[in-house]
């Protein structure tokens, strides 16, 4: 049997990285079995990775003819890696939801005064507390050119929404 490490292209990686698999369809009255052992690549074949042996004598050749032995190789490391990466966008993009959810309107609040968020059915500029958020951000230097385009492109998205539900409300109303 191997030792416990291996050497992958001079790092060392567990020996769960490597192993040999055996898939053995049924044989006489023996059913298939699919063996699997951490051996090197020179060792993946039947008679090292079969074990025990379900037939003896001369019934060991004719059933390793039979078998599928294939060495496999995968990096636990860049498999770990690319599931911190995924975990920490995902954990950037929930940040961010909670940022947009809970703490953007609050910060307006206190930029804009709380009388000003509030808005009327029948006010007419009920989009304008967010125009000035716009206005006020914009004309910070200290924000990134990008973060502004993203933050009109926010502003102008929220008008369109107002707007069309300002629009369903006042349709639904004349046909109740």
């Amino acid at each position: 049997m191997s030792s416990l490490f291996f050497s992958c292209f001079g790092l060392h990686c567990n020996s769960e990285d490597i192993r040999c698999k055996c898939i053995c369809p049924p044989y006489r009255d023996i059913e298939g079995q699919i063996y699997k052992q951490n051996v090197s690549l020179k060792d993946c074949n039947c008679l090292h990775v079969v074990e025990p042996m379900p037939v003896d004598g001369k019934d060991v050749e004719a059933y390793c003819l039979r078998c599928e032995c294939k060495y496999e190789e995968r990096s636990s490391g860049t498999i770990k890696v690319t599931i911190i990466i995924y975990l920490s966008i995902l954990g950037l993009l929930l940040l961010y939801m909670v940022y947009l959810t809970l703490l953007e309107p609050m910060l307006k609040r206190r930029l804009f005064g709380h009388s000003q968020l509030i808005q009327s059915d029948d006010d007419v500029g009920d989009q304008q507390p967010f125009a000035n958020a716009h206005n006020v951000l914009s004309r910070s230097h200290s924000r990134p050119n990008m973060l502004n385009k993203v933050e009109h492109a926010q502003q102008r998205w929220r008008r369109q929404v107002q707007e069309q539900r300002k629009s369903v409300f006042d349709r639904h109303v004349v046909l109740s």
